[in-house]
């Protein structure tokens, strides 16, 4: 009876003990780094778009996924080192958020991994892809060209105020790369063919956000141009309010500064190009290579006016720019 008593009790063990080992063997949940140039509060719709675009790919985060995220808070002295630690935690994928900056900081310490970025710089003069077509390594994601946009902007705030001579461009000297530099001079081309005159101002903090306007009282500029980038998306209240206090005809890079009370914006979406890296991200899980994924571009770009903010401006909103306008608010 002993022996017979022991052997039920080794078949109870082994029962237990099998699930246990079929449970130590199931694959765990992958996990994908997350590396931001701004802050988390500023990108709050963007990576909830970014998650959206997961679940278009069958990924829900806590459920089938997991994210681990390193934001520099506009530090980008951080993202080298905010990039090498999400290495260190085996990720299977590594998104970018935030411009060129991040996607830069995770290809010089990732080259084994998978990259999926989002920046508004041409990607191939930023030194991330050899094409668009076929990005070739380890890196795909998504462009949303902002920069060439400049001459388009600056034509539309010339609509709104034909009688501005003088044009501060906001721009972010961190921020600019070969392509924003091409940009930035498109932009100084445009204005020359206007009758304009344009001042640069840099700020790459917000203390520097706040001296810039001081000498944009100064010089009493007729318009403000704001280049993108992510300090500025980061700190588009404290830029819009500032614009307002002054006064001062503004044209913003994203639809963003508009809902922050900003006067006029033209761009393609931002929400837009995070869904879509977060379906990129999704696919790669799946086993897509990021060289089989072309550089996604935009198809659609967007004029924004606040009317609210023209009449606190007194600006008289010519209704040829209405009628172009995709959204209005009043």
């Amino acid at each position: 009876m002993m022996r017979r008593r022991q052997f039920i009790t080794l078949l109870g063990g082994a029962a237990v003990a099998w699930p246990l080992a079929a449970r130590a063997q199931q694959p765990a949940m992958p996990v994908i780094g997350y590396l931001h140039s701004a802050s988390s509060e500023a990108y709050a719709s963007m990576i909830s778009a970014f998650n959206d675009g997961l679940k278009e790919t069958g990924y829900v985060q806590g459920l089938n996924v997991a994210i681990e995220f390193r934001w520099a808070e506009g530090h980008v002295e951080r993202l080298p080192a905010l990039a090498d630690d999400l290495v260190r935690r085996r990720i299977s994928v590594l998104a970018t958020g935030g411009g060129a900056s991040s996607a830069l900081a995770a290809k010089q310490v990732a080259a084994a991994i998978p990259i999926v970025f989002v920046t508004g710089l041409d990607p191939i003069e930023s030194h991330l892809v050899e094409s668009l077509n076929r990005p070739g390594g380890n890196l795909t994601g998504i462009t949303f060209f902002t920069v060439e946009l400049g001459p388009k902007r600056l034509s539309l705030l010339h609509e709104l105020a034909p009688h501005a001579r003088t044009v501060a461009v906001l721009v972010d000297s961190r921020n600019l790369g070969g392509g924003s530099k091409g940009g930035l001079g498109a932009v100084q081309n445009a204005a020359r063919a206007l009758g304009q005159t344009i001042q640069v101002l840099d700020a790459s903090t917000s203390k520097e956000i706040d001296e810039a306007f001081n000498a944009i009282a100064r010089m009493r500029a007729d318009g403000l141009f704001v280049v993108s980038s992510p300090l500025f998306t980061n700190s588009r209240h404290q830029i819009v309010a500032l614009a307002n206090h002054n006064r001062i005809p503004a044209i913003y890079p994203l639809r963003e500064y508009v809902f922050a009370g900003g006067l006029m914006s033209y761009g393609a979406s931002f929400v837009d190009a995070y869904r879509q890296s977060g379906v990129y991200t999704g696919r790669i899980l799946k086993g897509t290579k990021p060289s089989d994924l072309p550089i996604q571009q935009p198809t659609k770009f967007e004029l924004l006016i606040n009317l609210n903010t023209a009449k606190s401006f007194g600006v008289e909103v010519p209704p040829t720019l209405l009628a172009r306008a995709d959204e209005v608010i009043e």
